[in-house]
């Protein structure tokens, strides 16, 4: 007995420091939150809208931040947990206000065509890292995207080099993209169907689908996550066929030694908050959650993801750009665009409205 409350008392304690390591760097970002809102209540004081929304403007605030100072370890901590865990359960209390009869009205014809979608735009992307003379195992990481990125490097064996490298360069091209595809909005004339799958389609991240499209609307909001986590659940597909690969990988990539390939575990290939998502979504499907518990729940979500903006913006250093090389720069830039041109084919193929 007195074991077990030993054990209890020390698991305790060891939530205590690691949510006491958080506090610094999170602050930070709750303070670049507060001030991204205060700006944008000023907006909407002078014009009675607002023209830049709080997600986007702490981005960039996070982005001068970064550029001006270098966060030490004393703020690391806090700066990724807003990053990561808070955005992730963000995007999981956004499952409250979905349902899943959503997904089945979208019928079949959207989902061939994400799948189809998926695997033109990896196959493209991979060839154009490979013809710009990248490694096999870097242009597998590129053509997959840095939310794929932690699932695929344990299969194909890729080092931290290939991975660093990958994650850096796609996280700053992901927010490039989130801040500006709203211009497809009004220039291609897209209602915010349209405008969500789009966005679904060619962001990187599931988080980054809620800055992109939050500003846009509701609609495309819902749709852009729907089709988002339809890309996200082809994730364990293309692991299971990188898998069966890997024997050709490791001979075209001899020397691997200790980051040899291996099965990644079930959390990779299914994370914990898109189950989160999908079992709150079956809940309010199910008529479970009561309407007037909604408002408060979107908006928790809705303030949480603005405080993981402002931790994406603080871990992008645009320096990246200028000591990652041109090869890698066309082939990210290449692989958006292609993806960009598919989505918009597919969606004037399936007259999507």
């Amino acid at each position: 007995m007195n074991e077990d409350v030993t054990k209890k008392k020390t698991g305790l304690w060891s939530i205590g420091a690691h949510l006491g390591a958080a506090l610094p760097g999170t602050a930070i970002c709750i303070a670049i939150t507060l001030a991204a809102i205060g700006v944008q209540r000023m907006e909407e004081r002078a014009f009675a809208h607002p023209y830049v929304e709080a997600l986007v403007l702490a981005i960039l605030f996070g982005i001068v931040v970064r550029s001006a100072w270098e966060p030490g370890p004393k703020w690391i901590a806090g700066i990724n947990f807003s990053a990561k865990f808070l955005l992730e359960f963000a995007v999981m209390l956004l499952g409250a206000s979905i349902s899943l009869g959503a997904i089945v009205a979208s019928g079949p014809g959207l989902m061939a065509g994400i799948v189809a979608t998926v695997t033109l735009a990896l196959a493209i992307s991979y060839g154009l890292s490979r013809l710009f003379g990248l490694p096999q195992r870097i242009s597998i990481l590129i053509a997959c995207g840095n939310s794929a990125i932690a699932a695929v490097a344990p299969v194909i064996g890729a080092n931290g080099d290939d991975i660093a490298s990958s994650i850096a360069f796609t996280a700053v091209l992901g927010v490039v993209v989130v801040l500006a595809l709203p211009l497809a909005f009004p220039l291609f004339g897209l209602n915010e169907t349209q405008y969500g799958t789009l966005a679904g389609l060619t962001v990187y991240a599931v988080p980054q689908v809620l800055a992109a499209t939050i500003p846009v609307g509701a609609v495309a909001t819902q749709v852009g996550t729907l089709v988002k986590l339809v890309r996200v659940l082809m994730l364990g597909p293309v692991v299971i066929v990188l898998s069966l690969l890997r024997p050709h990988i490791a001979a075209a990539n001899p020397g691997v030694g200790h980051n040899a390939a291996k099965k990644p575990g079930l959390g990779k290939l299914v994370p914990w908050f898109i189950v989160g998502f999908l079992t709150l979504a079956a809940v309010r499907s199910l008529g479970l959650i009561p309407n007037a518990a909604l408002r408060p729940i979107m908006f928790t979500s809705a303030v949480l993801t603005i405080v993981s903006m402002a931790a994406l913006g603080l871990g992008v250093d645009l320096r990246i750009i200028g000591r990652l090389g041109g090869r890698i720069t066309l082939a990210v830039t290449g692989s958006l665009i292609v993806l960009f041109c598919i989505s918009m084919m597919l969606i004037r193929l399936l007259r999507i409205s």
